[in-house]
């Protein structure tokens, strides 16, 4: 983004784009997370859960491309280096159940890692809040996402 821009964010941009940063590494890694649980889930009704993560994947990996845009745009760039998206994440990596046919370990883990999204997100909302209004308005969009993704899958719990 320009200059001006720049000097209309009323945040430290440094501690802003760190931010943004680790909420990237969550990004690629609920991608991966659901990709690869996509991918594996068998058994009972197993067609419907792989529908949803393919979804859901192709989701986080839109996320994790607006945050990339969003860092350059503050003159920074983000993270090259996939080894390094665990360390600088917020959350550690979950481990999808080893049990692939488990549909409600499944969901469980869904709801673990989206929840932990929805915490980063709200606090970064609160954060930009009247002090930077494009990253507010691409925070609250994807905080909006990530909160349908956990009432889709409390509501396949509930099944």
């Amino acid at each position: 983004m320009g200059k001006q821009f720049r000097n209309i964010v009323n945040l430290n941009l440094k501690e802003l784009v760190k931010d943004l940063s680790k909420a990237y590494c969550d990004e690629w890694l609920a991608f991966y997370l659901y990709w690869y649980m996509a991918e594996v889930v068998c058994g009972k009704s197993y067609e419907d859960i792989k529908e949803i993560l393919e979804k859901l994947a192709k989701d986080e990996l839109e996320h994790a491309k607006e945050l990339a845009d969003l860092i350059i745009k503050l003159g920074d760039l983000p993270l090259a280096n996939p080894v390094d998206l665990e360390k600088n994440a917020n959350f550690s990596y979950i481990m999808p159940p080893k049990n692939t046919a488990d549909v409600n370990r499944i969901i469980r883990v869904v709801l673990e890692a989206e929840a932990g999204a929805i915490e980063v997100y709200n606090k970064l909302a609160s954060k930009t809040l009247g002090k930077d209004h494009v990253t507010y308005q691409l925070i609250t969009h994807i905080l909006s996402e990530e909160v349908e993704h956990e009432e889709i899958f409390e509501n396949l719990l509930e099944r």
